[in-house]
């Protein structure tokens, strides 16, 4: 459903495309040359267009969109979704977080939890984590072998094109940050007593296995950017530009689905409303 604007789009996985996350920028000023509060004012004007995109989309009841975020710890999905979202009406939209399986979840298929999840008609619905942890993550801590995660990516791609056959709208983003980025922002939330809360000492092991999971995320785009449920890398390191580049896919995404307001059975000119 996606338009040409968004088929060659510069930070968009082509099919089948390899991608070596080392080698693509973290940082952007070509897509939208601007200065930074100039950035932030053209933010306002998307998410204005977001706000009455989604009126519009909840309106009619028709389509269903899925917006899937990864990253790395600190990457920014919570302020991506807070910020790029903020206009959203809270009846037409849901987060779904993915966490640790608990113990039931782990009773059953890696998907089982995740289907429910999905929006329905009218529905805008953010996945903040995903199914793709059960590739990435098990696979960079070695939690199940090759041989059950490397099925999982032909499992995942029959999934989102199911979804999108049945009339769902898939969108998938990589927030890219550099290793630089990281550390300060993991020092920022020692450093600032406010934020000490976000600190999980976890964290410095993953970052350990940094290259790892560039590796695992580049197999990943490679092997599940589809034309139904394309992944984009963003570059995230800049949080204005990231909001905008996210703002900009997600307003042609849903301008591209041609929507209108439903019908109505009754002429308002004709409807007097008693004192």
């Amino acid at each position: 459903m996606s338009d040409s604007s968004l088929s060659d789009h510069p930070f968009r996985v082509q099919p089948g495309q390899k991608v070596d996350l080392e080698a693509w920028s973290t940082r952007d000023d070509q897509l939208f040359p601007l200065t930074k509060p100039k950035g932030k004012d053209l933010f306002k004007q998307f998410s204005h267009q977001v706000d009455i995109l989604q009126e519009l989309f909840y309106a009619e009841g028709k389509h269903r969109l899925l917006v899937v975020f990864q990253a790395l710890d600190t990457g920014g999905k919570d302020g991506t979704i807070r910020t790029v979202f903020e206009k959203m009406n809270p009846q037409g939209i849901r987060v779904a977080s993915f966490k640790r399986p608990s113990s039931k979840e782990l009773a059953h298929d890696y998907l089982w939890r995740v289907h429910p999840q999905v929006p329905g008609n009218g529905e805008v619905v953010i996945f903040n984590r995903s199914h793709y942890e059960d590739i990435v993550a098990v696979r960079v801590r070695d939690i199940y072998p090759e041989s059950v995660w490397s099925k999982r990516y032909d499992h995942i791609v029959n999934f989102e094109s199911m979804l999108a056959d049945e009339g769902t709208t898939v969108l998938k983003f990589f927030l890219h940050i550099s290793k630089n980025e990281q550390k300060e922002r993991l020092q920022a939330r020692l450093d600032e007593p406010e934020k000490n809360w976000k600190f999980n000492p976890g964290d410095l092991d993953d970052r350990a296995l940094w290259n790892d999971y560039m590796k695992a995320y580049g197999d990943v785009f490679e092997r599940t950017s589809t034309e139904k449920a394309p992944w984009y890398v963003i570059p995230a390191d800049q949080k204005w530009m990231r909001n905008l580049i996210i703002s900009d896919i997600l307003v042609k995404t849903m301008q591209d689905l041609g929507m209108n307001y439903p019908d109505i059975d009754f002429n308002p000119a004709e409807i007097q409303i008693e004192d």
